[in-house]
């Protein structure tokens, strides 16, 4: 999967706001709190790029569909199934 950040970018200290006892657990489970920040903020980064991808390109989408529903498609001479 390509990366959607600079991996080797350097890291910055930021303050947080948590629910307090999220916090308490977490840290008693000795969850390190960076790295899940950043696996969560990339996760919601791919959700959000993804959203804007298919809003950005939905008429193209939606014109190819509709050519390969009148005319078929290149391989399906091909299929087996």
């Amino acid at each position: 999967m390509p990366q959607i950040f600079d991996v080797k970018a350097s890291k910055k200290a930021t303050n947080l706001s948590i629910n307090s006892d999220l916090l308490s657990k977490a840290r008693k489970l000795n969850i390190n709190l960076s790295a899940t920040l950043e696996h969560a903020l990339e996760a919601e980064l791919r959700l959000v790029e993804r959203d804007d991808w298919l809003k950005n390109n939905e008429n193209a989408i939606c014109e190819l569909n509709e050519l390969a529903e009148k005319k078929g498609l290149f391989s399906d001479a091909y299929r087996d199934f």
